[in-house]
């Protein structure tokens, strides 16, 4: 088994390098784009929003991702949304 077998493979051996997006993944979008166009409180909301469907995400990545790779990005965007929240840019 090569590194990239190893990496980017899924249990039935098919490479997974990006899928179609999941629920929280669409609301963590639709949620930033909201974001973008809102002010005051709905602006906050929207950014708690953001961030608990990306940390949903990111979960789900972690615990059940297809492949090391999607687990990686899982991990890596929790990793980030928590430096965000500790930040107070939240």
């Amino acid at each position: 088994m090569s590194l990239i077998d190893f990496w980017f493979k899924d249990k039935n051996g098919q490479i997974v390098v990006a899928q179609t997006p999941n629920a929280p993944l669409i609301l963590a979008l639709v949620a930033v784009l909201l974001r973008l166009v809102t002010t005051g409180t709905a602006h906050r909301l929207c950014g708690f929003l953001f961030f608990g469907a990306l940390f949903t995400w990111a979960w789900l990545e972690i615990v059940d991702g297809a492949n090391p790779h999607r687990r990686a990005m899982g991990s890596l965007t929790l990793i980030g949304l928590l430096w965000w929240a500790v930040s107070g840019t939240l």
